[in-house]
C-alpha cells in the first residue's frame, strides 16, 4: 500500500507483474487502433518541429492513470518527455496543470487523444471511489469494487479504484471463491459448497453469499471465513453483525446507492461492494493545448 499526497490513500494488491503486464498490453492495443497504418493528420507538421504541451482538469477531480499515460507517450515515440505536476491519486481543483509533455509535435499529436482516453477513464474511476469513500469516511467499513468492469480493463480500473481510496475485492475468478446463489443451487447446499471448497482450493479466500440469516447461520456453521449479506434490510444487516462478530467478516452488498450508503456502512459490516465503482463511468473532462516551440 501506499500513501498519495493530501493524505489520501491508494489501495493497490495488484501485483506488480501483473500490473506492467496489463499497462503494457493495454496501451499497445490502444495505439494499435487508433493510429492504425499511421497518423495522416500529424504527417502534416514538420518532422523536426519541438514543442511543449500541457493538460488540464476542467473540473475537481482525483487523478489516476500515470502508467499508462507514460507508457503511451514512451511507445508513440521515447523522445516524449513527461513531467507530472500532481501526484497519482491526488484530488486536484479545476483548471490545474496536471502534466507537461515536449517532444516532436507529430509524435505528441499521435499520441495526444490515446493518452487523454486512459487518464480521464481512470481519474473518472477514481474520482467516483473518492466521492462513494468519503461518504463513509466516518465508519470502519471499507469500499469494494466488483467484477463490474468494462471488458478488457479489469487491471486497469481496478488500478484506479484503488487510487480513489477504495478498495478491490478480487482481481478474477481464479484468486478468491464466492460462493453464490447459483453456485449453491448447483452444488445442493451452501454446506456442500463450502466443503467442496475447502477441498478443491483450502488456501483460497472464501466467501458465501446468503439471503436470509438462516443461511448466514449455516454459512458460520460451515466454516465461512466472509459472508455477503446480499440486499438485507439494515435492521437484518445489524443484527447478524453483532449475532456473529468474531465469527467472520461481513461484506454489504445489492441495492446500494448514495442515499443509503451511510446507513448501510453504520450498521458495523466489515466491507460494501459497489458495481457502480467501475460500470458506470464518467469520464473527467481534460484539454491538452500546445504552449510554444520547446
Amino acid at each position: 500500500m501506499t500513501t498519495a499526497s493530501k493524505g489520501q490513500t491508494m489501495m493497490n494488491p495488484i501485483p506488480a507483474a501483473t500490473l506492467r503486464q496489463a499497462v503494457t498490453r493495454d496501451v499497445a492495443a490502444s495505439i494499435a487502433e487508433d493510429e492504425g497504418s499511421g497518423d495522416r493528420t500529424a504527417a502534416l507538421i514538420d518532422p523536426a518541429r519541438v514543442v511543449e504541451a500541457g493538460v488540464i482538469v476542467r473540473h475537481e477531480a482525483v487523478v489516476a492513470g500515470r502508467p499508462w499515460v507514460d507508457e503511451c507517450f514512451r511507445q508513440v515515440d521515447p523522445r516524449l518527455s513527461v513531467v507530472w505536476h500532481c501526484s497519482e491519486g491526488e484530488r486536484v481543483a479545476a483548471d490545474s496543470h496536471l502534466l507537461t509533455i515536449t517532444g516532436p509535435a507529430r509524435s505528441l499529436l499521435t499520441a495526444e487523444r490515446i493518452a487523454l482516453n486512459w487518464l480521464q477513464t481512470l481519474s473518472g474511476v477514481a474520482t467516483r471511489c473518492r466521492a462513494y469513500a468519503d461518504l463513509i469516511a466516518h465508519t470502519g467499513a471499507r469500499l469494494l469494487d466488483t467484477r463490474k468492469t468494462l471488458p478488457g480493463l479489469r487491471i486497469a480500473q481496478k488500478y484506479a479504484v484503488g487510487c480513489g481510496g477504495c478498495a478491490n475485492h478480487r482481481i478474477g475468478l481464479y484468486d478468491g471463491i464466492l460462493i453464490k446463489e447459483n453456485h449453491i443451487a448447483s452444488c445442493g447446499s451452501i454446506t456442500a459448497a463450502v466443503e467442496r471448497a475447502r477441498q478443491t482450493s483450502p488456501d483460497v479466500p472464501l466467501e458465501v453469499e446468503t439471503e436470509t440469516e438462516a443461511e448466514v447461520a449455516e454459512a458460520i456453521a460451515a466454516g465461512a471465513e466472509r459472508i455477503m449479506l446480499d440486499e438485507f434490510p439494515l435492521e437484518s444487516m445489524a443484527r447478524m453483525v453483532e449475532r456473529y462478530r468474531g465469527q467472520a467478516r461481513f461484506e454489504a452488498s445489492g441495492g446500494i446507492t448514495e442515499a443509503n450508503l451511510a446507513a448501510i456502512a453504520e450498521t458495523g459490516v466489515d466491507f460494501i461492494s459497489l458495481g457502480v465503482l467501475t460500470k458506470d463511468v464518467t469520464a473527467v473532462d481534460l484539454s491538452l493545448r500546445i504552449r510554444d516551440e520547446a
